[in-house]
């Protein structure tokens, strides 16, 4: 950066984010991006990687009269709002639009876009296959002088939250006439990391690597063998008697949360206990939530919850994270865990390894990987019977099955089974009822050539031996050690 770049970053810093300083690793990024490089940065959760974009974006409209936009790629709609009312509150003219936002209020937007109003804008990346937002990206003045791919994992098939429309990113970036680009994420192993550079069309060489260290000095990462409940109960009180404030227990099964929590009331002597899961009303999942973040530490809250809850959470003070059960990859309890400790005070994160959850993880997986020939079996279904009426999961389920077996036979693989449908683009969502499950229509019909049979069971086959990472994970001597191991990535120097 030159002089003037340099004064302009650190005003622009002080000014809008009220910052005063910048980390290294940050100093480094953003220097990087104002003299006109791309990145990839792999960064833990809640260590400012936000930032690596939002003030470079700022930087570059400031240097060109005012001009120009940041545009933010982003899967998780919750996260994005998080950021813009954020952004917002500071000042920052910034927006967003995905499938939430009414389409008169869309409309409204975009029209700000085209006009050059906003500073940074948020989107899901499937947004740009509409011709509407691509035409108000084009008339821009300025253009997209900076494009964010955040949570950039989604882009490959050796992640673990593949997103479709992130394998089209590097031809929607060559469609905004190649940005200079951020691909930002806190868990990418090297396949991944090398996957993203390729779907994006730039080599290690045109887009390094900006890697703060996987470790964290102020956690304290253990694993345990548990046998039965009892274990497993008395193993969370001792975490919690040993780390006053607020705590995280995470399930696998909301059945088992159910069950457990009125238990870990009593053994741990809290009689503050929530619980948070999926099927939770939205106004009671608010609730909960904005309890959490409100809790001081001598409240000494407990929060059980599956993972449903902690997506762009941040609440500095997490004093504890108990996996109760076993999570689903090593790259789900790498963010679960780094919840915790954020202000940089001892935290203590506790791993429970007990053989029958990871039957449950198995029976996930399954659940997560429906095969081809169940695919066409629900196709058909959807044909035969719903072509010109919405449906949900049961009514396939009561269709296929039969109405004896309906409910719990096939378990979660039909939700799934809808999933995989509705990315092929053979049905959509139709509606969102409730809190739980939304229901689809019929789009148009599904040929077998479109499902390949051996690359779905590749995938089952590899989200298998993701499951047993976990398990090598819950036997390791240093846990911390492995996580870096698994993420090729640096550790702090001892």
């Amino acid at each position: 950066m030159t002089t003037n770049t340099d004064t302009l970053t650190q005003q622009i810093l002080r000014d809008r984010f009220a910052l005063e300083s910048l980390r290294p690793i940050q100093r480094d990024i953003i220097q990087r991006v104002l003299d006109g490089g791309d990145a990839m940065v792999v960064m833990p959760t809640g260590s400012g990687k936000s930032l690596c974009f939002q003030l470079p974006a700022l930087v570059k409209r400031a240097m060109h009269g005012d001009q120009g936009i940041g545009l933010v790629f982003s899967p998780l709609i919750a996260l994005m709002e998080d950021q813009v009312h954020a952004l917002q509150q500071r000042g920052i003219r910034a927006s967003f639009v995905n499938s939430t936002v009414p389409k008169q209020e869309r409309l409204k937007r975009y029209t700000k876009l085209a006009q050059g109003e906003y500073e940074l804008f948020y989107a899901t990346p499937e947004r740009m296959t509409k011709p509407d937002f691509a035409q108000a990206l084009a008339e821009v003045p300025g253009g997209v002088n900076l494009l964010a791919v955040d949570e950039c994992h989604c882009v490959t098939k050796w992640g673990h939250d593949l997103r479709p429309a992130y394998q089209r990113v590097g031809e929607f970036r060559e469609a905004l006439g190649s940005p200079v680009t951020l691909a930002l994420t806190a868990t990418a192993t090297r396949p991944v990391r090398e996957d993203v550079r390729t779907v994006l069309g730039l080599d290690e060489s045109r887009m390094p690597l900006f890697a703060a260290p996987v470790d964290r000095p102020n956690l304290t990462l253990r694993a345990r063998d548990v046998w039965d409940d009892k274990e497993k109960l008395e193993a969370i009180g001792k975490v919690a008697n040993a780390m006053p404030g607020t705590g995280i227990v995470y399930f696998t099964l909301i059945k088992d949360l159910e069950r457990l929590a009125p238990r870990i009331s009593r053994v741990t002597g809290r009689s503050d206990i929530e619980i948070y899961h999926g099927r939770l009303p939205p106004k009671e999942r608010t609730r909960v939530y904005k309890r959490f973040i409100s809790a001081t530490p001598g409240e000494n809250l407990i929060l059980c919850a599956t993972n449903a809850f902690g997506m762009g959470v941040d609440k500095p003070d997490l004093r504890f994270v108990v996996h109760a059960q076993l999570p689903s990859s090593v790259e789900a309890y790498h963010q679960e865990v780094g919840r915790a400790g954020r202000d940089g005070d001892p935290s203590r994160c506790e791993l429970l390894y007990a053989q029958d959850d990871l039957a449950i993880q198995q029976e996930f997986v399954r659940w997560m990987n429906p095969s081809a020939d169940l695919l066409m079996q629900v196709m058909s279904a959807v044909e035969a019977r719903f072509a010109h009426d919405d449906f949900d999961s049961d009514d396939i389920r009561l269709h296929i099955v039969g109405k004896g077996h309906a409910h719990g036979q096939g378990g979660g693989v039909m939700d799934y089974a809808l999933i995989r449908l509705a990315e092929l683009g053979a049905i959509e969502v139709a509606s969102v009822v409730g809190h739980e499950r939304g229901r689809y229509r019929f789009v148009r019909a599904l040929d077998d050539s479109e499902l390949d049979a051996p690359l779905i069971e590749e995938k089952h086959q590899r989200d298998l031996m993701r499951l047993l990472d976990v398990v090598k994970l819950a036997k390791s001597p240093d846990i911390s050690g492995y996580v870096a191991d698994y993420f090729d990535l640096p550790v702090h120097d001892s």
